[in-house]
């Protein structure tokens, strides 16, 4: 399932959030009085990098385990031809989203999957509210379950057998729970996260860094290694039923022909991630803790990223996690720890986007202190990581950072380009008007110079 928990503080990039009263509707995403909303046409999956050796050693904990930790005993998926079907109160951007993704999945991962009407299809997308899902799991924006079609039918099922991963041995029919009073970001998120968990791994991993199979949600539309993950998963030499040890048997030589460039790249080897180290970045982020208890948490996972002598990716977001807490009570002591964060995520390969979010954060402080230039600099490479992600929230954020910076610098025509650039991507990043125009007083609130005449 994808967790409100870690996106929530994502997304909202460049300051302390705007706390919000309401979620968006479908009719604010209609009525707007902003410009068109904005929309990625043409993927741009980044080519695999990565030692078929970790491929491999990836593969087995992705398929063969839950993200609770428990391993499977057998391997499932679909076999044959895999029908999708979406019903309900749909929002009018998911039916091209689940099109772009359904056309990605077929060219990209080779799969036989195709949108269809038919309500005996095998995978039924519904359209609910936000509400509606929480009432079953109230930290989820999104899930999947096998062996049901609605809602009403996982009602009946939901504490039986029927609907536990850990015991079903093929997979011919799934539900996935979809918001429909989300941004449309965050509903084409839940599409692709769910989607590929469908059709693939049950599990996610911290250790990976360029991924949807990973709870940190940086990546949020699949990449060019999931859809490679996702080849290997419908490859002819797997089957259902087929134990761990089977599957590890198999899939060097899938790696070796889907992957030949990955047989001479050397492996990384990445540390397995403890259970208490998961533990605490859940609690230092995710709902229902107090500021007391989200820092307690913080620090803990800090000192486990510590004590496991991590330099890669996972020791830069504990920092990050670190950061976002501070950041209201103690903004220099957070800074530190953004720039703590954006050290070690240089030091891991296909850390562009953790990148992007930290210079999203360092450019927000740079504006308070009246330093456009490095504020322009900061959000300059960044923009086309967002864009090429499909993140439209942090796309939309780090414009709206550049504009404030080029008024700042008196550029005030190049400053209204770019503001009105980053309104269309933030529509469909933020979804309604007030939840934009709430981000664009937010980070004009950054601008001396708006402090100062105090129209903010």
């Amino acid at each position: 399932m994808r967790k409100f928990l870690l996106p929530l503080y994502l997304f909202l990039g460049a300051c302390t959030p705007v706390s919000q009263s309401e979620p968006a509707t479908r009719a604010a995403l209609v009525e707007s009085s902003l410009p068109a909303m904005k929309v990625f046409s043409v993927p741009r999956p980044q080519p695999v990098r990565t030692s078929n050796a970790d491929m491999s050693r990836d593969f087995i904990d992705l398929a063969m385990g839950l993200e609770s930790g428990r391993d499977l005993e057998v391997f499932t998926r679909f076999e044959g031809p895999i029908s999708v079907r979406l019903i309900g109160n749909v929002q009018t951007t998911v039916p091209s989203d689940l099109d772009r993704l359904l056309h990605r999945l077929r060219t990209e991962a080779g799969i036989n999957i195709h949108a269809t009407a038919a309500p005996e299809a095998n995978i039924t997308i519904n359209a609910v509210s936000r509400a509606e899902i929480q009432r079953f799991l109230p930290q989820a924006a999104c899930f999947v379950v096998p062996n049901v079609s609605t809602l009403s039918e996982y009602r009946l099922a939901r504490r039986s057998n029927r609907v536990n991963w850990g015991k079903i041995t093929n997979r011919t029919r799934l539900a996935i729970f979809l918001p429909n009073d989300s941004s449309p970001q965050e509903a084409r998120d839940c599409l692709h996260e769910e989607l590929a968990q469908a059709l693939g791994p049950l599990n996610d991993l911290y250790r990976l860094p360029n991924s949807v199979f990973n709870d940190d949600n940086v990546h949020t539309v699949l990449t060019g290694y999931d859809m490679l993950i996702l080849r290997a998963y419908y490859d002819p030499a797997l089957h259902n039923g087929m134990s761990r040890a089977d599957v590890m048997s198999r899939i060097s030589a899938i790696f070796a022909r889907l992957n030949p460039e990955g047989e001479f790249l050397p492996a990384r080897r990445a540390a397995r991630t403890p259970r208490p180290w998961i533990e605490a970045i859940q609690t230092a982020l995710g709902p229902g803790a107090t500021s007391i208890a989200r820092r307690a948490a913080a620090t803990e996972a800090l000192s486990i990223a510590s004590a496991m002598g991590w330099e890669d990716h996972r020791r830069g977001f504990t920092h990050y996690a670190m950061g976002r807490i501070l950041q209201s009570t103690d903004p220099e002591a957070a800074r530190a720890q953004f720039i703590q964060a954006d050290m070690y995520f240089s030091r891991t390969p296909n850390t562009e986007l953790h990148r992007a979010y930290v210079a999203s954060q360092l450019a927000a402080y740079a504006l308070t202190e009246n330093s456009p230039d490095t504020a322009i600099n900061l959000t300059g490479a960044s923009i086309d990581l967002a864009a090429r992600h499909e993140n439209a929230a942090l796309l939309s954020t780090l414009l709206m950072l550049r504009a404030e910076a080029y008024d700042l610098a008196g550029r005030a025509s190049a400053g209204a380009d770019v503001r009105l650039d980053s309104l269309g991507w933030a529509r469909y990043g933020f979804g309604s008007d007030w939840s934009v125009r709430a981000k664009l007083r937010e980070i004009a609130s950054l601008n001396p110079l708006n402090r100062a005449r105090g129209s903010i």
